[in-house]
């Protein structure tokens, strides 16, 4: 007796299509299921019968020898292939996965083609779909399909098997113009290869699931030499390791790129789960949603969005209510019209994040199952929703939560990023992170197991591979700095060598500039793990001297770009040698360093000296310091400023002095004069070049700043040999004053009588003393 093959052509990923399947199996009892998947996967397809094995889950295959040459393929709970395997497992049918092996297509990635692409599947030509729904007379394809597969539940007594036939008569007419490839024609040829093979082991109902666009090939019998040759042209298969791993249903989206991917994984999920109507049970998970982000909605809101949404498919001619119309009745009703409300249930509900699992006793490489040892430890559990997590490193599980998330960054998993922290505190105790899982980690993971077997062990390998291999001063003091936030001791001898031998040959002062602030922090962020840095603070300081040394040479003669990217470069270094210590002689030869800087004026032309930009920032550090008087910066500032030097120049120098902050020239109105009097000389024709970088100046000025200089230009003349009001011109009402004393008092912890008693604020002979008021100030 010839064995009877029955082809249950489908979407990957659909509801319909997964009760399809499984009422098929039902009334045919196979005894063989054949899958479209790859044939590694077989030996491990038992454990979709796991207790443990909860969907979205994926099998993940890569090359042995190149883990980044990998390919995901995602089930669902209502994928159909998903329903196929857990019959076969549960009832003991033979299951065998009967696509092109995952190893001819890494062949193909390593020699040039595009087998190591990210996910299964190959692009077809034209959307199947897109162009049934159209010959259908229907603009959208998804809404078409849903209401022909997706919502259709069979009526009692009728046959299983009709919709699979009037599938795969449709797809017959779709392929008569030959456009599939010819990677299509060779999966097809290998899979009535597996078909035969089936028959010639003897099973007489044989179940095939494949993709609905596979169909009119596989019923095809064409010559098994025909077949042959088109696999011949294939390269030799590389060894395949293959597992499961968790996957989201975000994921499954085609928002998120999965070229077999759907646009609403929720959405499926809930009709796969509902019986009956699905329309009150999914609103009512919406009204839930909305009401745990506070937006009013109740019961009664529930009962007229159903009425709606059930209105608006009967106005569009649909047998039940779709996607669109509940969207269209969640956004009327519950969301009062807001697209912002309803892109949060859209987000949360038609995508989703739900994440599966899999059984501990999965293949996996040591790597993985060390880090799964280390989330169950510290008590991290890996969740696709974005959370934030706020670390003291004074406590021991919070310290060793900072070095598995520092170690897997190294790594490049970044299942855990750097945030701002929302915890009031300047203190280096304190780091917060927002932790979000993604399934694509399983492949870094992969690729990371070169290094080690554990997690540390695989975090110092990759950070001396890493030292070995740099080729920039920068990216090795960012690896020290890596390397004792994640508690990685023993990688740091290997990487400070090469940190001392490439600081020793190199002699650009910007890569110095590059690498001296990450070494000072290291150094810093040590101080709190306890880490010994003596090493580091020697190699810090060695080049902190040659920044020294080397600075003003390479700051002469830069243009107007150059000069930005150095001052940027010289504000860090400051800042690293206020925090490396090495008491007052380093500060001193700094301080000397950029005396030097401000000192180099132009003489033959732009070329000749040190730009504006940075004198005037040299001058302002001095002068924040307290290494230069505000006397002898104003006469720098004038001297600037004075007819003899060039208005670009001039310009400079004020965008460099007043970087830091413009509220000396509250403090100081000789300064302001000295601004205001060059700024009103400068000649037209030059003003306009001059006025970008003018504004740009100013714009960096904090907003209360640039509110008071206004008004005090716009109050008249500023005299810029004046340094204020004289003391007559402006005083202060004292009986207006002393009743803010006692409040005064009370903050200053002094006893209120004195402030209170008679003569309080009188002066000798109970004349009360005539106090200046502040210029440009109120009386106080």
């Amino acid at each position: 007796m010839s064995a009877e093959v029955t082809l249950l052509g489908v979407r990957h990923h659909g509801p319909g299509s997964a009760r399809a399947v499984a009422a098929a199996l039902e009334r045919l009892r196979p005894d063989a299921v054949l899958v479209e998947g790859p044939p590694e996967a077989e030996p491990i397809l038992g454990l979709a019968a796991a207790k443990d094995m909860v969907p979205p889950v994926a099998l993940l295959a890569h090359a042995a020898d190149d883990p980044a040459r990998a390919a995901f393929w995602p089930f669902a709970e209502f994928s159909p292939e998903w329903v196929a395997i857990r019959y076969a497992v549960d009832r003991g049918v033979p299951l065998q996965f009967v696509d092109l092996p995952a190893g001819h297509s890494f062949a193909e990635g390593a020699e040039g083609g595009d087998g190591g692409a990210e996910e299964e599947g190959t692009a077809l030509p034209r959307d199947p779909i897109a162009r049934l729904a159209e010959a259908a007379g229907h603009d959208d394809p998804e809404r078409w399909w849903e209401d022909v597969v997706e919502h259709r539940r069979p009526a009692d007594g009728e046959d299983a098997l009709a919709p699979f036939a009037a599938v795969a008569e449709a797809m017959a007419v779709l392929r008569e113009d030959g456009a599939e490839s010819l990677r299509d024609r060779q999966r097809e040829a290998y899979m009535r290869g597996r078909i035969r093979a089936a028959r010639r082991a003897g099973h007489r109902r044989i179940a095939v699931v494949c993709g609905a666009f596979h169909v009119p090939a596989l019923a095809r019998t064409p010559a098994v030499a025909e077949d042959r040759a088109l696999l011949a042209g294939l390269p030799k298969k590389v060894r395949t390791e293959i597992t499961w791993v968790p996957w989201t249903h975000r994921r499954l989206s085609q928002l998120a790129g999965y070229g077999a991917g759907i646009v609403s994984p929720g959405w499926y999920h809930h009709l796969h789960r509902t019986d009956g109507d699905p329309l009150p049970g999914w609103l009512t998970r919406a009204a839930g949603l909305l009401r745990a982000e506070d937006h009013p909605v109740s019961s009664a809101h529930v009962i007229e969005a159903v009425r709606l949404a059930r209105a608006l498919a009967g106005l569009r001619g649909r047998p039940l209510a779709g996607l669109t119309e509940t969207l269209d009745a969640v956004r009327a009703v519950m969301c009062e019209g807001s697209d912002v409300a309803l892109a949060l249930v859209q987000d949360r509900l038609v995508i989703g994040d739900a994440l599966g699992s899999v059984p501990e006793d999965a293949p996996a490489v040591p790597l993985q199952r060390d880090l799964a040892r280390l989330q169950r430890t510290l008590r991290l559990k890996p969740v696709p929703e974005p959370r934030d997590l706020d670390l003291d490193l004074r406590k021991e599980t919070d310290a060793a939560r900072s070095r598995l998330l520092h170690r897997l960054r190294l790594l490049g998993v970044d299942w855990g990023v750097p945030v701002r922290s929302r915890v009031a505190s300047t203190g280096t105790f304190r780091e917060s992170w927002r932790l979000c899982w993604q399934p694509e980690f399983a492949v870094r993971i992969a690729e990371a197991a070169q290094w080690g077997t554990t997690v540390e062990r695989a975090a110092v390998g990759k950070a001396v591979g890493t030292a070995r291999a740099a080729a920039e001063l920068a990216e090795l003091t960012g690896l020290v700095e890596t390397c004792l936030v994640a508690g990685l001791a023993e990688a740091l001898p290997a990487v400070m060598r090469a940190l001392a031998d490439l600081a020793a040959l190199d002699t650009d002062v910007a890569h110095l500039a590059r690498a001296l602030p990450a070494l000072v922090r290291a150094l810093r962020y040590g101080d709190v793990r306890g880490t010994d840095h003596g090493a580091l603070g020697e190699v810090a300081g060695g080049i902190a001297d040659r920044i020294r040394v080397g600075l003003p040479p390479a700051c002469t003669g830069l243009d107007a770009a150059g000069a930005g990217v150095m001052r940027a470069h010289l504000d860090e270094v400051h800042a690293a040698i206020g925090l490396l210590g090495g008491g007052d002689d380093l500060a001193d030869r700094w301080a000397g360093t950029l005396r030097s800087l401000a000192r180099r004026e132009p003489s033959g032309g732009p070329a000749t000296g040190v730009p504006g930009l940075l004198r005037g920032r040299a001058v302002r550090l001095l002068l924040d310091d307290g290494r230069l008087d505000p006397a002898e910066a104003g006469r720098r500032l004038g001297l600037v400023l004075s007819t003899a030097n060039s208005p670009a120049d001039a310009a400079g120098w004020v965008e460099g002095f007043l970087s830091g902050g413009g509220t000396l020239l509250l403090h100081d109105p000789r300064l302001l004069g000295l601004l205001d009097a060059w700024l009103t000389g400068v000649p037209a024709e030059v003003f306009t070049d001059l006025l970008p970088l003018l504004r740009r100046t100013f714009a960096t000025l904090e907003a209360g700043v640039r509110h008071t200089v206004g008004s005090r230009v716009a109050a008249g003349p500023l005299d810029a040999g004046d340094a204020g009001p004289s003391a007559e011109a402006a005083e202060v009402d004292l009986d207006r004053a002393g009743a803010a004393l006692p409040v005064v008092a009370l903050l200053l912890g002094l006893p209120t009588a004195a402030a209170t008693g008679p003569g309080a604020g009188a002066g000798p002979g109970g004349e009360r003393p005539r106090i200046p008021r502040q210029a440009g100030g109120r009386d106080t």
